[in-house]
């Protein structure tokens, strides 16, 4: 596949979507809850690709809710596919891409490291998580997903070993962290965390 000619790379929450109303978004990647009303923020961006997917930010299964699944993942690369695709139908203008869910942190962060992974194969593990940081510097990916994107991209395991050590560097830079997954009934993920 050959890279996505995206200059500008954003992951934020739906709050923070007003602020992006003017940076000439190209390509929009939404990750929200079921039966969420449509985002109005959307009203004022320009002419934009948008695609929805609905999933809950869970990592176990809780009733009522939605897990994301390995469909799920399959449609963000699907979506990185089209977007790639897309390039050349913008006659070489470069494009914006914007991924998000309702805070950013979580399914937003895993599907843009699903897309960094898919665009850049001979990267190493690490190095895609410094960049999904330098992306969105809270990043904390749901692992149910890094982990279909493991499997869908034949990483071997290498993408949720190096969660671990993701994880490990987050709670690291910021110690409430780690309360917060618990509190967001992710204590599964803190204790993966590696030094």
């Amino acid at each position: 596949m050959k890279p996505i000619a995206i200059s500008v790379l954003t992951i934020c929450g739906i709050e923070e979507l007003p602020k992006h109303e003017a940076r000439s978004v190209t390509h929009v990647l939404s990750l929200i809850d079921p039966g969420w009303p449509e985002i109005a923020a959307f009203q004022s961006f320009d002419d934009h690709h948008r695609v929805i997917l609905h999933c809950h930010d869970i990592i176990d299964p809780v009733p009522g809710k939605v897990m994301p699944a390995r469909d799920d993942v399959a449609a963000v690369l699907k979506f990185g596919e089209d977007l790639a695709a897309s390039a050349s139908d913008r006659g070489g203008q470069a494009g914006h891409l914007l991924v998000h869910c309702h805070m950013g942190v979580s399914r937003s962060t895993a599907s843009m490291l699903a897309l960094l992974a898919q665009v850049h194969p001979n990267e190493t593990e690490d190095r895609l998580f410094e960049r999904l940081r330098e992306i969105r510097q809270q990043a904390w990916p749901n692992s149910v997903m890094v982990g279909h994107a493991d499997d869908l991209l034949g990483r071997g395991g290498r993408l949720t070993a190096a969660l671990r050590r993701h994880y490990g560097h987050q709670i690291k830079r910021d110690p409430g962290l780690a309360d917060w997954m618990i509190e967001l009934g992710r204590r599964r993920e803190v204790e993966m965390a590696e030094d």
